[in-house]
């Protein structure tokens, strides 16, 4: 675990290459393995920001045991610094939701993270 899904109405011209980027990106950052990272890109042309279309972009992450204010801060000025470099969006043109939502409440191999890991 974490999942990443990324909405914007930037396209890439290789979203299979983007993801991969991202992902190791996202792994690095989050401190997680690549072999939990789960991340999605979806380009959606009919996102508006602030009544326009200019590049923006909406990004969820769940994960678990790092989700946190500080952690978060950290996360969000990395992400936004790799959205400008990649994609062209700027800091003002995007959210991302934070979600940790406990080890109980997460399924993987038809079990919870609760009972794999233990719980929290």
């Amino acid at each position: 675990m974490p999942s990443l899904e990324l909405r914007t109405n930037v396209p890439v011209k290789d979203a299979k290459a983007f993801i991969q980027d991202f992902s190791q990106f996202a792994a690095t950052l989050l401190g997680k393995p690549l072999a939990y990272i789960a991340a999605s890109y979806t380009y959606n042309e009919t996102l508006a920001w602030n009544g326009t279309f200019e590049p923006a972009f909406l990004l969820n992450i769940v994960s678990l045991d790092n989700i946190n204010p500080e952690a978060n801060e950290k996360y969000s000025k990395e992400l936004f610094q790799y959205f400008e470099e990649k994609l062209g969006i700027t800091g003002s043109r995007g959210y991302i939701s934070f979600h940790d939502p406990g080890r109980a409440y997460l399924g993987h191999k038809g079990t919870t993270f609760s009972a794999i890991f233990g719980g929290k």
